[in-house]
């Protein structure tokens, strides 16, 4: 993937933070919650792997709900949310609406159906190989730490402290 010049410039002047704390991550049938997505999603393109959570377990039940409410057919797969302590070395925080307008980022960007500009900047984050991004959630106004797990330092930090059936 070719990377926008400008965007990478703008990237890179953010100094990237140390993230330690509790996230979760809403999960069906029995995948792990280690599981990447390879396939694509909000803040990563096909064949970019990332590891979605929530700062907040009510974050991480709106985004699975929204997911879920696209489904044709209702979903009757096992429920679980895990609650884990993560430790990563190079985040980056992109939580402000106004940097990410700057970014080129448009609110119809963050909660509609196109991700390809928020793609386009997970791309370049992990290819600046930040290990993290904070970013808003689109489904509540709570806050999302995409993981990309190729670029976790060794002295990271995914630990499974609970679980929960729902």
């Amino acid at each position: 993937m070719i990377h926008d010049r400008d965007l990478l410039d703008r990237l890179e002047k953010l100094d990237p933070v140390s993230w330690s704390g509790i996230v979760f991550r809403h999960m069906l049938g029995d995948y792990p919650p280690s599981r990447e997505n390879t396939r694509g999603a909000r803040w990563n393109p096909p064949g970019v792997a990332a590891i979605y959570t929530s700062l907040e377990r009510d974050t991480a039940l709106a985004e699975a709900e929204y997911r879920l409410s696209l489904e044709p057919i209702p979903v009757r797969a096992p429920r679980t949310i895990y609650t884990i302590r993560i430790s990563l070395g190079k985040a980056l925080d992109l939580t402000s609406r106004d940097f990410l307008q700057d970014l080129g980022l448009a609110e119809r960007d963050l909660l509609g159906d196109d991700r390809s500009r928020c793609q386009r900047i997970g791309a370049a984050v992990a290819w600046l190989a930040h290990d993290g991004l904070l970013v808003p959630s689109a489904r509540s106004g709570g806050t999302n730490l995409v993981i990309y797990p190729t670029e976790l330092d060794p002295a990271s930090q995914f630990d499974v402290v609970d679980q929960e059936s729902i």
